[in-house]
């Protein structure tokens, strides 16, 4: 058995939760900007003064409408500026946020309010505050639906001017580090979303020693714009974490708008999952060859990812120094001031982004931090820090954090940010831990001699063929999902003969790849029958297999006339495919897999 265990190297600050977070930073030095809000087409000031005001503005509003301590408030809306605001005015009332992804269905906050028996909910626009009247006949503790874009943030502050400081003071002291800090829903790959318990230690501590460990990333001038739901919790500990460390936080609400916000905000760090990344590198080469520079992209390309495995194998030649300045010049600054121009990291979860893509991207200037974690264990347990990158792995564990590789591959996890349990679950809180309390996280893992993390699969996901051959299916689906012309990617094979996978098609990607593939008027519907696209599918599932042996490689593959969507119950708001539901939906087109027939569309 492989283990490794990190001492933490933080001394614990005097807050005892995070309700005091927002005036500690004040008194630290009220004048700072703490963040950059978006105000029309230019961005708006708010210092840690200003910022501690409204939330205290908000959370003498929530004590005057009878939000108890320990009350649970929901929160469902994009991320925003209001979504932190809130988040930090509930904890200073010393009730409980629980947040709820603005894209759940009614079903699903029907589901999610009344197991946490919410109080109140904060919703950002008029269809979120349908949705929840729409089943509030079965939430008989709900008091209360405040909506931000009705302007009820402001009749809250007004509200709250009855409420004296000691009263305030005494709700945001009142919390403990061992005490409930919010109840985060699991994505729900598999049967309904269990609340994780997680406290405010597992943020504070989490927050204080991750701070020393990534050092220049955090640093004094550093900025981060969030775009990630709040609603997960790796963006809510970036969120706690980038405040604390007193970093620039920006918002930007509608993904459409995204390198517009990056371009005019200039962040120093942003926190991405791998299809950002993706997309990204895609957009970029299909752009250029499209533009008849196809060429000079793939030499750039080889060339940052040459000169990133140089630097771990004793550092690059003269003429490969030489050749990544001049494409420096021509290609990766242009890159780079796409995402703002002053962008040094970029923290990735969520997935395996992969080791060509985190080459590339540190040979571009931007060292891509890979980190692994779960809601349960209030997101990072691994990352990659400045000083000890090591692309292909998920680093080493953080200071206070604990990792060990059961007999039979399983991650255990233990530490600062481990969940205290399931809400209102004990038998679900049982069965994820050890008998000596290691959290079991259900992913398969390899620790190296430096005690850096590789994930090799998911426990429940593996596949076994008729051969009786172990196959890891994520390995496979992120090399596809590399491909341009790939939205998702789902690989199959439990019991088969053989390993295959249903593959969807990007339609944001096509007409770019069109252009530069001279078909510049191809369509999504052609392009399900078309040969030609086909035959560039085939070069993604070519590339996934050289990863693998011959027993694990995908031997056929259909092309689906729909893609795996969120909206249509195939994904996660996390972006995970819900595997059920797709083995459901989608049985014929995997049975059609194994008739012997060449790759079909369906």
């Amino acid at each position: 058995m492989q283990e490794i265990i990190v001492d933490p190297i933080a001394q614990p600050t005097t807050m005892s939760n995070l309700g005091q977070l927002a005036r500690y930073n004040a008194d630290e030095g009220s004048e700072g900007v703490a963040f950059s809000v978006r105000d029309g087409e230019s961005w708006r000031d708010l210092t840690y003064g200003q910022f501690a005001d409204k939330v205290e503005d908000i959370a003498k509003g929530l004590i005057a409408a009878g939000v108890q301590t320990g009350d649970r408030v929901a929160l469902m809306s994009r991320t925003r500026f209001e979504w932190t605001l809130c988040d930090f005015a509930i904890w200073t009332a010393g009730a409980v946020p629980v947040p709820v992804y603005e894209t759940s269905s009614a079903e699903q906050v029907s589901w999610i309010l009344s197991d946490c028996e919410a109080v109140a909910i904060i919703t950002e626009l008029e269809p979120h505050t349908q949705r929840v009247a729409s089943v509030r006949d079965d939430l008989p503790a709900l008091k209360h639906v405040w909506q931000i874009d009705a302007g009820h943030l402001e009749e809250l502050a007004e509200a709250g001017a009855e409420v004296d400081e000691a009263t305030l003071r005494e709700r945001a002291n009142v919390a403990t580090r061992d005490d409930i800090a919010t109840i985060i829903y699991t994505s729900g790959t598999t049967g309904r979303p269990k609340g994780c318990e997680l406290r405010h230690g597992n943020f504070l501590d989490l927050s204080e020693n991750t701070k020393l460990a990534v050092g220049d990333v955090v640093a004094p001038g550093s900025s981060t714009i969030l775009f990630l739901p709040l609603a997960h919790v790796l963006a809510r500990l970036i969120e706690v974490l980038a405040f604390y460390s007193r970093a620039r936080i920006g918002h930007s609400p509608d993904i459409t708008n995204l390198m517009d916000d990056l371009q005019s905000f200039r962040p120093t760090f942003l926190l991405c999952v791998p299809r950002v990344f993706e997309k990204i590198y895609n957009a970029t080469d299909q752009r250029l060859a499209a533009e008849g520079k196809g060429r000079l992209f793939r030499l750039a390309a080889k060339t940052a990812i040459s000169y990133s495995r140089a630097l771990d194998e004793g550092g690059a030649s003269l003429l490969l120094r030489a050749q990544h300045k001049l494409f420096d010049i021509i290609v990766f600054s242009k890159l780079r001031a796409v995402m703002g121009g002053q962008v040094r990291y970029a923290v990735c979860g969520g997935a395996p982004l992969g080791p060509r893509l985190g080459h590339f991207f540190r040979g571009v200037g931007i060292n891509v931090l890979e980190g692994y974690g779960l809601t349960e264990t209030t997101a990072p347990t691994n990352v990659c820090v400045p000083g000890h990158i090591r692309i292909g792995t998920v680093g080493q564990p953080l200071p206070g954090v604990g990792i060990r590789i059961a007999e039979d591959g399983e991650i255990l996890a233990s530490g600062v940010g481990v969940f205290r349990g399931y809400y209102k679950n004990e038998e679900a809180t049982r069965e994820t831990f050890t008998e000596d309390g290691w959290l079991k996280t259900g992913d398969i893992g390899e620790l190296d001699d430096d005690g850096n993390l590789t994930i090799t699969g998911r426990k429940k996901e593996l596949l076994v063929t008729a051969g009786g051959k172990n196959v890891a299916p994520t390995v496979l689906e992120d090399v596809v999902r590399a491909h341009p012309l790939v939205s998702q990617c789902l690989v199959v094979g439990d019991r088969r003969p053989y390993i295959a996978a249903l593959v969807t098609i990007d339609s944001e990607m096509l007409p770019a790849w069109g252009k530069a593939h001279d078909r510049p008027n191809i369509t999504l519907e052609e392009a399900y029958d078309d040969p030609y696209v086909h035959e560039h599918l085939q070069q993604a599932i070519d590339r996934a297999n050289k990863s693998v042996s011959r027993a694990e490689s995908i031997r056929e593959f259909r092309v689906l006339r729909t893609d795996f969507t969120e909206a249509g119950g195939y994904l996660t708001p996390s972006m995970k495919l819900k595997r059920p539901a797709i083995y459901r939906d989608f049985g014929d087109e995997i049975e059609a897999l194994y008739a012997n027939s060449p790759s079909t569309v369906v």
